[in-house]
Formats: structure tokens, C-alpha cells, sequence
């Protein structure tokens, strides 16, 4: 797939890169074999007599293994988009060293910078499955009517006007307007309302949305490669983009460093030539190159990196770059999906109600045994309800309305209370509604008998992990493409009150980008229609046991269980991360500092100037070693709510 800056988005996916063992990784090879050449001829050079060319020659070898992993992409960086990074300074150290004829401390350097950058790529060399699951999610062809004949078409050759013939259990091609027939639609994977949509004539429908039940004609509105889906993808890949261009922290501190580092040793090398010996002046130029050499800094912040992220992955977070670890630090504000994130997105009967002399074992049972035999998704959490149900005969399904059959000679209807009056329950329907749950209606005989409230619930530790996340000073919002009333009714719960509901994929991605006014925001979220929003965030956190191929692909952070609980536990965990990185970089910086006057003036040799440099190196890796520790948390299983029924005076019976 290319990008999103004017290539079509339907091209053709990128193979996924195989994962490389180190052992045959030529990125983790040669920095090691740097390493070897160094280390032999240190010891050569130590304890061998005669042996100095010998030493020498290693040296040189790994002078040069170490420099070829980023000396190429730091001079083309300079010369191709004026980039001033970490590495560039590194090279001109290194130089620096060389031109004084210190070619072990150049090896040194480069050794250092190079095992440091390798392992840092190594620990975040995560295999991405890409986004081909979005496209997957429109067929490659579909039916489509014309002049009263159907016919099969390529999805490409849709166009506006287009009559589509949609059957149960298709997928749509593309956006379009109902023209006649009755369904219900999955489209959780687009707007992520966790329960199917009823949809008759005049309704609009997006692509990638699945028939549920009855047949549908539908006009299109979009052309087969250029519908919401293929937006999504579009938005999802420019946000991909604009946040790889985002530097590390090393990176932005060596901007302004490179030049100002340049400068001074030439003012060094000209002003002392002019004043004393020529000779002796430009060398203190070149020792003042290798003093400003950030070495402390390129090594300590991948370290820290390195030794957090592994530590992060020990309890089920997986951070897929530096960059990110040291972004989600910087968090303060969190945007949460509804479905999949916050709720289980497992549809569940929560509440029953009764009238008529009906039992609450009467409703269940008879709205399962006829729903036993319904495709409808509501139709399993209600048969899960009631484990034994009576038999039903001569069932008939409505698509897009309800059921009905014969139980026990007496004839049942389930239904929409769009279909089938609630009659005496009208009230205490709408207030299940208003607390954001599918009611369906029973009618015995022709008559009401009860209602069932049908749910997606949350998960049990939500409230504590909102609560814990306000208490520590961060803000939260819920998006979701749910109804309002559903949305607000599980926001009161959660204890969120920021809610934004019945958001389309880029509504979530324009919200996420408005959150950030206040400060770094990361998206959590899990499904396909979250793809664009975790792109465009911060930081983008997916649900990685169960979220969705793009959803894991788009972000930035990976949760490889389910428990939110990782939330504030992975947030408290990068923020001492990047506790650490700083402390680094302040350590790293005071030694430039220190060194630039006295290398300046002659006090310290290159010699003195490259072991401070080893000295702190020593410093700030052990400390970067830190963030390899981790506090001890146990997430038990939070007590799941216990389900109870009692009837009340009026015969309504409630499911706790």
C-alpha cells in the first residue's frame, strides 16, 4: 500500500518484513564485530610486545565496521534534508579523533554508538501485520442490478448510481442509500456500535458494514475506490507519516549542538592561529570536537530505552519504538473507544421485564427458543440467558424486525418495540433505553408479556482505572461511533464525563487531533474504525490480545492482555523513564560543559577528554539500567458483578 499523499490507497500491500534472528541480523553482526576487533586489539596492545600494527589494523577494522552502521545515514541526512542529528556529531567526533591520530579512542566511539543504536532497533523489531485487514474488509467484487439483470463486477468499476444486490451475510462495497428491503447491519468494524442497526429504504449505509439477515438493495454513493474504508486507510497512513517525522529527544538536543560545536572549534582554530602556533591550536580545535562529542548522551538514552521497553514487555506492554516510549512519558490527556476497550464487546442480557402473570423464566425461555434459530447477534446473549429453552415450531424470521412461532400451541412474537408494542412496559422500556440498552418485546398471543434490556457491559476494573487515572492528574475522554444515549449511560458508570458519541473513524481521528490542543494525547481503542484516531494521537495504545490487525498496526503501544489496568501501570512506568532519559541528558550536557573550557585551554589532552567521556559513559548507563526495574503489581481478577433476579410488586424482574 502507498501512502496517503496522492497514490491510491487499493495498491497493492507490502510484504511483511520476516523477523531476522540476531545472529544473522547484519545490523547487530557488524556492531558486534566492531566490538570483537576493538577488544582484540586492546589486548594485543596491552599484553603482547610487537604487536602495535597488528592492534592498529584492528583498530582501524573497527573504526570502520562501528561507523558504517551510521556515518552513510548521517551525512545523507545532512546533505539530503539539512538533518543535524545525534549521529552527525558522533561522526564528527569520531573525525576529530582520527585527525589527531587517536584511532583507538575513534574505535571507541564508534563502537559505543553503534552496539548502542543496534540494540535499541533490535528491542523494538516488531513483525507489523500492516494494514490489509482494512481493505480486507471490502470484497473484491460485487452484484449489482441493471436494467433488471444481475451481474458480478469488480469492485473497482463501481461508480455512483450503482444499484448493489446485498445478501445475508455480505459485506458491502461500498457507501450507499437503501432502496428497498429490511436487515439488521453489523458495523462494528466501521463505526464500532457493538450492537446491528436496524436499516429499511432511505437509510445510508458505509462500506465494509455485513448484512445480517434479510436481503437489501442499495444505491451507491461512492465509487468502489473512493468510500469511507478507503478514507480510513488514507487517514491512517498521513498520520502514520507525520508522526515519523517526529525526532527524538538526542535528535532535537543535537540540532542546535552540530553548528554550535562547528563553530567554536573553527573560532578556536582561527582566533589561536592568529594569536599563538598555529599548530598547537588547531589541534585543541580538534580535541574540542571529540570534548563536545555527546557520547554520554547517544549511549545512556538508548540504554534506558533498551532496558524499559524490555521491562515494559514483561508485563504485557509492548512498545514498538524509542520515539514512543519517550512520547508516552510526555502523556496527559487519554481518549478511551467505547466497544472492545471499556466494555467487553459481548452483547448481555442485563435487565428483564415482565407483566401479564409472566414469569421471568417464562420471558427468557420463550424469547430463546425462538431466537435459537436466528442469526441475529442479539439472539446469543439471549439464548446464553437461558441455557434450557423450550421447543418452538413454525418459526418465521422478519429481517430487521423480529421473530415469531409456536411454543406450546400459544403463539410468541420477539421484536423490535419499534415492531411490537411494550404496551403496560412502554415506560419501563424507554428508560432501559435510556440507560443505553437493545430492548426486545415479548408478545404472547398477540399480547405483551415482557421485555428483555440486552447490553454490551463493562469491563469490572473500568471505574477503578478512571478513577486512578483522574487522581494522577490525567484527562479522559470516551469516543465512540455508539448512540449518544447508550454512550452517556456508560460514561456514568465509568465516572468519564467528556463524551463524544456516534463519531465516524475520521470524526475520532478530528476529535483525537482537537484533544491534543491541551496537551499529549494517546487514543486507546481496538478495532478497525480506531485505526485512524491512534495514528493521528500521540500516542496510539492498542488492545493487542483481541484489537484488530490495523488497530495493532496504527499503533504506537500494544497491550498484549486486556486488563486496562496496564494503563496507569505502563503511564507511571515511561514517565520514570523519562525521568531517567532526563537525568541523562542533564549529566551529559553538564560534562560537555565541564570539558569544552579546559579542552580550550590546554588543561586536558584528547587523552584525559576521552576517559572523562568513558567514565561518565559508565555513569549514565548505569543509570539507565534503572529503568529496567519494575514495581510488582499483581492484577487479580476484579469481582465480576453477580447476576440475580428478583421481581418486584409489579412483576418486573431485575438481572443485577
Amino acid at each position: 500500500m502507498t501512502s496517503a499523499c496522492g497514490c491510491e490507497p487499493s495498491a497493492p500491500m507490502a510484504r511483511e518484513e520476516e523477523h531476522t534472528p540476531w545472529w544473522r541480523d547484519r545490523a547487530i553482526l557488524l556492531p558486534v564485530a566492531s566490538g570483537v576487533s576493538l577488544l582484540v586489539g586492546l589486548i594485543l596492545e596491552w599484553f603482547v610486545p610487537n604487536a602495535g600494527m597488528i592492534a592498529l589494523v584492528l583498530f582501524w577494522a573497527s573504526l570502520l565496521l562501528g561507523a558504517s552502521q551510521f556515518v552513510p545515514g548521517a551525512l545523507k541526512g545532512l546533505f539530503t534534508r539539512g538533518k543535524l542529528g545525534i549521529g552527525l556529531l558522533m561522526t564528527i567526533s569520531a573525525t576529530g579523533a582520527v585527525l589527531l591520530g587517536f584511532i583507538e579512542e575513534a574505535a571507541a566511539l564508534a563502537f559505543l554508538y553503534s552496539i548502542a543504536e543496534a540494540l535499541e532497533d533490535k528491542a523494538m523489531d516488531k513483525a507489523r501485520s500492516g494494514l490489509r485487514s482494512l481493505l480486507a474488509l471490502i470484497p473484491s467484487t460485487a452484484t449489482i442490478i441493471s436494467h433488471g439483470v444481475t451481474r458480478s463486477v469488480a469492485v473497482e468499476e463501481l461508480v455512483p448510481g450503482d444499484v448493489l444486490r446485498l445478501a445475508a451475510g455480505e459485506r458491502l462495497a461500498t457507501d450507499g442509500i437503501i432502496r428497498s428491503g429490511h436487515s439488521s447491519l453489523d458495523v462494528s468494524a466501521i463505526t464500532g456500535e457493538s450492537i446491528p442497526v436496524e436499516v429499511g429504504p432511505g437509510d445510508a449505509v458505509l462500506a465494509g458494514s455485513i448484512n445480517t439477515t434479510g436481503a437489501l438493495e442499495v444505491e451507491a454513493t461512492a465509487g468502489g475506490t473512493d468510500n469511507s474504508l478507503t478514507t480510513v486507510v488514507a487517514l491512517v497512513e498521513q498520520a502514520q507519516h507525520d508522526k515519523g517525522q517526529r525526532a527524538r529527544i538526542a535528535d532535537r538536543l543535537a540540532r542546535p549542538l552540530v553548528p554550535g560545536v562547528l563553530i567554536l572549534a573553527i573560532l578556536v582554530a582561527v582566533i589561536g592561529s592568529w594569536l599563538g602556533d598555529p599548530g598547537v591550536w588547531i589541534e585543541r580545535a580538534l580535541v574540542v570536537l571529540v570534548a563536545a562529542s555527546p557520547c554520554a548522551l547517544a549511549i545512556s538514552v538508548p540504554v534506558t530505552v533498551v532496558s524499559a521497553i524490555g521491562a515494559a514487555s514483561k508485563f504485557g506492554v509492548v512498545i514498538k519504538s524509542g520515539a514512543a516510549f519517550e512520547h508516552l512519558g510526555g502523556i496527559r490527556h487519554l481518549a478511551l473507544d467505547k466497544t472492545g476497550t471499556l466494555t467487553r464487546n459481548r452483547p448481555t442480557v442485563v435487565d428483564v421485564l415482565t407483566t401479564g402473570g409472566a414469569t421471568r423464566a417464562d420471558v427468557l425461555g420463550w424469547a430463546a427458543a425462538l431466537e435459537a434459530h436466528s442469526t441475529h447477534p442479539l439472539a446469543a446473549a439471549i439464548t446464553a440467558a437461558t441455557p434450557q429453552a423450550p421447543a418452538a415450531q413454525q418459526v418465521d424470521e422478519a429481517a430487521g424486525q423480529g421473530i415469531t412461532g409456536l411454543i406450546d400451541g400459544a403463539q410468541i412474537a420477539v421484536g423490535s418495540p419499534r415492531w411490537l408494542s411494550p404496551g403496560p412496559l412502554a415506560g419501563q422500556v424507554e428508560d432501559l433505553e435510556k440507560q443505553g440498552m437493545t430492548v426486545v418485546v415479548i408478545h404472547r398471543d398477540g399480547q405483551p408479556v415482557g421485555a428483555i434490556g440486552v447490553r454490551d457491559e463493562l469491563r469490572p476494573e473500568v471505574p477503578e482505572v478512571i478513577r486512578t487515572l483522574t487522581d494522577e492528574g490525567f484527562g479522559v475522554t470516551m469516543l465512540t461511533g455508539d448512540n449518544s444515549r447508550t454512550a452517556a449511560a456508560l460514561a456514568r458508570e465509568t465516572g468519564i464525563t467528556d463524551v463524544r458519541a456516534e463519531l465516524r473513524p475520521e470524526d475520532k481521528a478530528t476529535a483525537v487531533a482537537g484533544l491534543g490542543t491541551r496537551g499529549p494525547v494517546a487514543m486507546i481503542g481496538d478495532g478497525i474504525n480506531d485505526a485512524p484516531a491512534l495514528a493521528r494521537a500521540d500516542i496510539g495504545i492498542a488492545m493487542g490480545a483481541k484489537g484488530s490487525d490495523a488497530a495493532i498496526e496504527s499503533a504506537d503501544v500494544a497491550f498484549t492482555g486486556d486488563d486496562l489496568r496496564l494503563i496507569p501501570r505502563a503511564l507511571r512506568h515511561a514517565r520514570r523513564g523519562r525521568a531517567i532519559i532526563n537525568q541523562n541528558i542533564v549529566l551529559s550536557l553538564a560534562i560537555i560543559i565541564v570539558l569544552l573550557p579546559l579542552a580550550i585551554t590546554g588543561v586536558l589532552g584528547l587523552a584525559a577528554v576521552v576517559l572523562v567521556h568513558e567514565v561518565a559513559e559508565v555513569i549514565v548507563i548505569a543509570n539507565g539500567l534503572r529503568a529496567a526495574r519494575t514495581q510488582h503489581l499483581d492484577l487479580k481478577p476484579v469481582e465480576a458483578t453477580t447476576v440475580t433476579a428478583d421481581e418486584d410488586a409489579y412483576g418486573r424482574s431485575r438481572v443485577s
